[in-house]
Formats: C-alpha cells, sequence, structure tokens
C-alpha cells in the first residue's frame, strides 16, 4: 500500500505536531532527522520547518556515531509518539486492515519497498504500533 491518498496519514512527511525528547516538530520526518545529531541546538533547527527541508537537512549534518545502531528504535520512538500523540491519526491506524508497506519510487530499500524489493522497515514499525494499540485496547 502506497502511502497516499486515505492512507496518507501513515507517511512521516504528512504534517502534524510531534513532541519528541522535549522538542516540537512539524512532522515525524523531522523529529526522525533531528536525531541524526546528537548536538541539541542543531536539533532545534529542525523544529517549524517541513519535512522535505529536515530530510535536506538532516542529510547535511555530521551523523552521530551510533546512528545506524539506533536509528530503527529512533523512528520506532518518534511514529509511536506522532501516533499516542494524534488521537485521530490512531484511531485512523488501527482501521487500517491491508499490511502496511512504505511503497516508494525513490530506491529506498531500507524503510520501504521500491520494485517489490525492501526491507519496509517503516511499513513493519507501524504494523507493530498497531499491534500494541491493539493490545492496549484489550
Amino acid at each position: 500500500m502506497f502511502m497516499k491518498n486515505e492512507f496518507a496519514f501513515l507517511s512521516n512527511y504528512y504534517p502534524c505536531t510531534v513532541e519528541y525528547k522535549g522538542l516540537v516538530y512539524n512532522s515525524s520526518e523531522a523529529a526522525f532527522q533531528a536525531q541524526k545529531t546528537i548536538n541539541e541546538l542543531k536539533k532545534k533547527e529542525f523544529c517549524g520547518i517541513p519535512p522535505n527541508e529536515a530530510k535536506r537537512l538532516g542529510r547535511r549534518i555530521g551523523l552521530r556515531n551510533d546512528w545506524e545502531s539506533i536509528k530503527d528504535l529512533v523512528m520506532y520512538e518518534v511514529v509511536k509518539a506522532k501516533f499516542s500523540q494524534n488521537e485521530d491519526f490512531k484511531a485512523l491506524l488501527l482501521q487500517v486492515k491491508e499490511p502496511i508497506v512504505e511503497d516508494n519510487t525513490w530506491n529506498d530499500t531500507y524503510w520501504g519497498v521500491c520494485n517489490g524489493i525492501g526491507q519496509n522497515k517503516l511499513g513493519k514499525i507501524l504494523e507493530k504500533i498497531k499491534m500494541e494499540f491493539k493490545n492496549d485496547l484489550g
């Protein structure tokens, strides 16, 4: 399932307020990209900017030394924060019946799937969070 149309809210680019580690961002993409640095002043640069700018800025900052080992956990925490803090999105997530696949055309085979190839880490994180919410409901 491509994260657009009625499923656009699943995208990290979708506009929403996300508070993560004391800072407020305009999207989960901005919150995620900010965590690539340990410099707190640099993290603040990601607050208030749109997701496409956040992604660009995230490519230009120096990566923290442990990024490769923590990026999956950071993505999980940021996405969980997005859906925990935005009840409308949480309700929509709980209604998704199809398997969640971050299908893309930009060759991201880590977080998503391109041309049928990829690990779909973001889709798996969304599925995990959906199950956690369902379990919380009883």
